[in-house]
């Protein structure tokens, strides 16, 4: 990213939501305005941990129509290398923080006549900012929303005083969000997911059963999937004549970036397709979300992110 095109906020407030999510409050520095955002849209955040960066993506969670304000409400996970820990163990009210301007690769479809929205843990998120700029255009939507129990279930008291036509799903009652939900649904809906991959692999799959097409189911998620027994590979740059080794614990863009590869990223999950790279040679498991059934058989590029190598070497259009 263009250090020119980073903004300075500073942390005005930080409300704990759940025993392990926090909402951050952010303000412009310098000025009363941030840039505008649109209903789904991110922004990521630049904050240094002793001497290291780290770089994460958060939903805006705010209402799309305020300009003096961003919030952001972070989970602090449980195999956490630092950067949710960070944030909810060292920062704190006051503290400057580095951001990108909002980006979405997200967004509200502009020709759904209805919105389904399925959030599971923190992925409730992006569904704040889509439900707010939803109402104001007095759009029709729907959310069902599946927490492990009623305590860890963040904005719980805020969505139901707001939109009491939300459906809760709670782990320890025994009630469990299902693919059923999606039955019955008219003709124009889109689906809207958030959550774990397990889950969106789950709900998606039951959408094009059902008859959705694709272009009408819309996936978000805030971690790559974890490849299963991942093996080292070697990427060979045609251009260049370079090899680059992709060790079993790292991504191919992670790699790329070591080596000094200079390579366009912004979600890091799979689905924006913003890291999109070539393939002159071999085999790909693709594991994103972005390239259709088709562009994935045709094996001519890969998301660099999260797909990997079906076998020892690839050849790369760089």
């Amino acid at each position: 990213m263009r250090q020119d095109a980073i903004l300075t906020v500073r942390v005005a407030r930080i409300d704990e939501e759940t025993p392990v999510v926090k909402r951050f409050t952010l303000v412009p520095v310098g000025t009363d305005r941030l840039p505008p955002f649109s209903a789904g849209a991110h922004i990521t955040t630049f904050v240094d941990f002793d001497g290291r960066v780290f770089e994460r993506n958060y939903s805006l969670i705010g209402d799309p129509a305020m300009r003096n304000v961003y919030q952001i409400a972070i989970r602090r996970s449980d195999s956490s290398q630092g950067g949710s820990a960070g944030w909810h163990d060292r920062v704190r009210v006051g503290d400057i923080v580095r951001i990108s301007p909002p980006k979405n690769h997200f967004p509200l479809s502009q020709r759904a006549r209805h919105h389904v929205f399925l959030a599971a843990g923190i992925g409730i998120t992006p569904f704040l900012s889509m439900m707010a700029d939803l109402r104001a255009k007095n759009g029709s939507f729907e959310l069902h929303y599946a927490a492990r129990s009623r305590s860890y279930c963040a904005f719980r008291a805020f969505i139901q005083a707001r939109y009491p036509e939300s459906r809760f799903y709670f782990s320890e009652d025994g009630t469990r969000l299902t693919p059923n939900v999606l039955g019955g649904a008219k003709v124009g809906t889109h689906v809207y997911l958030c959550g774990p991959a397990s889950f969106i692999q789950e709900f998606s799959q039951h959408a094009e059963e059902l008859g959705f097409p694709k272009s009408n189911i819309h996936v978000e998620q805030f971690t790559a999937p974890t490849p299963e027994n991942p093996r080292p590979f070697v990427v060979s740059l045609c251009k260049s004549g370079r090899d680059v080794v992709v060790a079993e614990h790292e991504t191919l863009l992670v790699a790329l970036l070591r080596a000094g590869v200079r390579v366009r990223y912004a979600c890091r999950a799979g689905g924006c397709g913003t890291c999109e790279i070539g393939i002159v040679e071999g085999a790909v498991d693709h594991r994103d979300f972005y390239l259709t059934d088709e562009e994935k058989a045709s094996n001519r590029s890969i998301i660099a992110c999260v797909s990997r190598a079906a076998g020892d070497r690839l050849v790369l259009d760089l």
